[in-house]
């Protein structure tokens, strides 16, 4: 269980539950391929700002469900506001940008794209998505549903992880 800093900016209570490193598995959907399995680590971490820093990390897994080959990182900062709402600037090392726009409801942070951008090299021509954390039975659970220049917005990731410090 995480334990509230006493001089935490008060912006940050709301989604104070979700600072520490989390582990996990999880399932991929790409249109036209069956869903694949990978393992995955997020880290929230707090440097006294009004935001917190946020890197998730995507592995393939071997026949023994350990992670092995690296298969994406993303990372970013979240920012809660005063009421309750939140921002968050996510970045891809392929080459898009994502700023989202959401709502924190208690356990619950429901996130939805302003503005996607992308390199004139971007891997993946994404441009929308919409995002779901929440703590569930002390996990985190996340959703990330994407749409690109060949989808609409569709499922594409979805895991449970545990807090492990």
């Amino acid at each position: 269980m995480y334990e509230i800093d006493s001089h935490m900016d008060p912006h940050l209570l709301g989604v104070a539950w979700m600072i520490g490193h989390w582990e996990g598995t999880g399932n991929g959907r790409l249109k036209g391929e069956e869903d694949h399995g990978f393992s995955l680590t997020i880290d929230f971490t707090e440097n006294g700002g009004n935001y917190l820093h946020y890197i998730m990390q995507f592995f393939d897994v071997d026949d023994q469900g350990n992670p092995s080959e690296s298969l994406g990182v993303e990372t970013g900062f979240w920012r809660p506001g005063p009421t309750g709402d939140i921002e968050v600037v996510i970045a891809h090392p392929e080459g898009v940008a994502e700023i989202y726009y959401g709502k924190i409801d208690g356990a619950k942070i429901e996130l939805t794209t302003d503005a996607v951008v992308r390199t004139t090299t971007a891997q993946v021509e994404v441009t929308g998505g919409h995002r779901l954390y929440g703590n569930v039975e002390s996990d985190l659970m996340f959703t990330y549903d994407r749409g690109t220049t060949t989808t609409d917005v569709e499922p594409h990731l979805w895991a449970r992880l545990i807090r492990t410090s």
